[in-house]
Formats: C-alpha cells, sequence, structure tokens
C-alpha cells in the first residue's frame, strides 16, 4: 500500500486532533515580520488532482486501521489497544499510518486544510476537495482552513457561501492587530477596514470565524493602540471565537533583527497582562467566545463567552495583577517551565517550593538573567 500523503507544517492548537490535508505549500504572502515558518520557501498551488490522490490514500490508510480493529475484537473502534499495536511497531506503520490512527482514535471527525492560505485556491477547486473529502468520509462534522483576510476580502459572499454549503465549516485568520500603523510595521499587507470587511462576509456567509491577536506585538511603544484599536476592530466583526497568542520573536525573522538593534523594545508579562486587560475591557457588543489556547499565553485560564463571562475574565487578570511582585514572579516562571496552568497554582505548596528554588537561582544571576531565562523557556516550546 503506498503509505503517503503530505503534510505542511502547522496548525492551530484548536485543530490538534484534525486530520491535516495539504490543499497548497506554504504561503503566497510570506512576509509577516514576526513569523519564521514560511522563510526561504516558495508557494504553491496543488492540483486538484494530487490533492485527491492524497485523501484517496488516507482513505485507504483508514480502511486498514480499522480492519486491524476488528481482526483483534475491537469492533472497527481505533482504542488505546489498537494505538498502542500501532505506534509499538514503526517499521510495519510508517509515521503516516500512524498519523491516521490518532485521528481516528480522536474520532475521525474533522479535517484541517492545510497550508496557511487555502482559500487562495480558485473557489470551484477547493469546492470539489471538500466535495471529495466528504464522500470518502462522510462522518466528518467540521473542515477548517486558514484564511488570510486580504484573500477573504476578495471571495464573494456567493463562493463563501458555496464552500460552506460544500462543506467548509471555520475558517481561522490572524489578525494579529487592529491597529494600521502595525499592521503596517509587521509588514502583515492588509489593513484594518479589509479585517472588517473579511470577517464581516465569512460571518454573514454562515462560516465560523476565529480571529487571531498577537498579545504583545505592539512592543512597549504600541501597546496601548493595538489593545484598543484591535478591540475596536474586533467589536465591528463579532468573530465566533478571538484566540489570543503572545509574541515570542523567533531567530531568522525580520523583527527579531529590530529586536536586537533596540529598534523594537520587548513587552514584559506584566505589560502583556496589562494589555490583554484593555483588550478585553474595550470589547463591546460582541457574542465571541474569548480563548486563550496557547502554551506561551501567561494566564490560560482568561477564557470566557462574552458577555457573560467578560468580569470574570478581568477578575482573572487583577487577581494576577495585585499579587506581591515575588508570588508574580513565581507564577512566572512555574508558567513557563509548564509547572503552573492557573494561579491557585501558587496554592500548591511542594510545586511552589520547586519553582521558588529555581527563581532564587535565576535572581542570583541579576534581573537580566530571570528575565532572558524567562524568554528562553518560551523559545522552548515554538
Amino acid at each position: 500500500m503506498d503509505y503517503t500523503f503530505e503534510q505542511g507544517p502547522i496548525r492551530p492548537p484548536s485543530e490538534a486532533g484534525s486530520l491535516l490535508i495539504r490543499t497548497t505549500r506554504n504561503c503566497p504572502w510570506n512576509k509577516c515580520e514576526f513569523c519564521h515558518t514560511y522563510k526561504g520557501k516558495k508557494f504553491e498551488l496543488r492540483k486538484v488532482e494530487d490533492i485527491k490522490a492524497d485523501i484517496q490514500s488516507v482513505k485507504e490508510i483508514s480502511d486498514e486501521v480499522i480492519a486491524l480493529s476488528w481482526s483483534h475484537g475491537c469492533a472497527g473502534r481505533v482504542d488505546g489497544e489498537i494505538i498502542k499495536l500501532i505506534y509499538s511497531n514503526p517499521q510495519r506503520y510508517p509515521e503516516r499510518v500512524r498519523s491516521v490512527a490518532a485521528w481516528l482514535y480522536y474520532g475521525g471527525e474533522t479535517v484541517f486544510l492545510q497550508d496557511a492560505n487555502s482559500l487562495i485556491m480558485k473557489t470551484p477547486d477547493l469546492v470539489e476537495v471538500i466535495r471529495f473529502l466528504k464522500e470518502k468520509f462522510p462522518r466528518l462534522k467540521r473542515i477548517t482552513s486558514y484564511a488570510r483576510a486580504k484573500t477573504l476580502a476578495k471571495k464573494t459572499l456567493e463562493e463563501l457561501k458555496e464552500l460552506r454549503q460544500a462543506g467548509l465549516s471555520r475558517i481561522h485568520t490572524g489578525m494579529e492587530t487592529g491597529y494600521d500603523p502595525l499592521l503596517e510595521y509587521i509588514k502583515k499587507g492588509v489593513t484594518a477596514a479589509e479585517h472588517i470587511e473579511a470577517g464581516r462576509r465569512v460571518k454573514e456567509a454562515g462560516i465560523s470565524l476565529s480571529e487571531y491577536v498577537i498579545l504583545g506585538l505592539g512592543g512597549v511603544k504600541m501597546w496601548k493602540e493595538h489593545a484598543r484599536e484591535t478591540a475596536g476592530v474586533l467589536s465591528q466583526i463579532d468573530p465566533d471565537f478571538i484566540r489570543v497568542r503572545t509574541l515570542f520573536v523567533p531567530p531568522g525573522t525580520s523583527l527579531r533583527e529590530k529586536l536586537e538593534r533596540g529598534e523594537f523594545v520587548r513587552a514584559t508579562d506584566e505589560n502583556i497582562v496589562v494589555e490583554e486587560r484593555l483588550l478585553i475591557e474595550k470589547l463591546e457588543g460582541i457574542s465571541s467566545y474569548f480563548k486563550s489556547d496557547h502554551i506561551l499565553n501567561l494566564l490560560e485560564e482568561v477564557e470566557g463567552k462574552f458577555p457573560a463571562d467578560k468580569q470574570k475574565m478581568l477578575e482573572v487578570i487583577d487577581g494576577y495583577l495585585s499579587l506581591p511582585r515575588e508570588e508574580k514572579l513565581n507564577f512566572q516562571v512555574g508558567r513557563r517551565a509548564g509547572l503552573y496552568r492557573r494561579l491557585n497554582d501558587l496554592d500548591n505548596e511542594e510545586l511552589h517550593r520547586r519553582v521558588q528554588e529555581a527563581v532564587n537561582c535565576m535572581e542570583a544571576e541579576g534581573a537580566e538573567g530571570v528575565e532572558e531565562t524567562l524568554y528562553a523557556f518560551m523559545g522552548g516550546f515554538i
């Protein structure tokens, strides 16, 4: 059996259990100053027949995994026993078989279309791919994709409705910021007005919309404008989800060069928490679900649905800001080390003691050593 099908490098955290189908390669824009994922790589549209061949390969692998389940008395279910069997025999079951088995283990009901901007495909071509997916996997409940706002703004409402009718359920869009000078500074290649136009059109077409915001993207200089203007744009769109990410500037990016030259001054964790508070405070008239579903976010528990949970989210942030400096630092280190997830983890005496020992060692190196060590921790998750 041919076990090969293409998969790209990334997907949203919320698509961790989804099958990854590559419809395009890399990013057609590829100029964002904070992103290194596709640097030096050429964008390519894949042929529809090649994408469909990949889907057919996944179908055949899926059938084989399910047949394996039946042969081991699991009645077609891909449970822990089948996963253990497959993962313990990598020579017989190569990486692609394992990825399909994992997808089936998580339900086999969601698909994410890669890479950075699948909606750049001609609408009839993408419709054909989605329909083929649904034909091969009738149990699919969700098909999602990344898309640039610039691309979405060029799609007609009728095109987006056609994609929704074919089976496209959700679009993930990297807004990053709604502040035009910052959009220009990071070379996003889109305006706040285009974000609003694109987002509203997706919503009108009946497609679920996730908008991504990068906390800390304005650095020390533009943090207030970033928070306020982004809240204003989001309030005009009212996306289904607002997902926040905390900025990490990886080597090999233009923004890293600006950081090293001192042109861009990075915000501290506390600065970013204050920025996040302002963002949430200024969000008005929306019914969005606010998600903090990324390991780089300091306060993972700041999450909820507007407007009901707005005050609760602000109270979590105020709870952190009211902590003594020593406790804030303990939480920062514990969170960045992957030991803490919620503020009340500070009440775990054993964990707190272990983290404090690490804090003491870091402080012995001086204040600059603490900040750099914390930032290095963040880089370990990228």
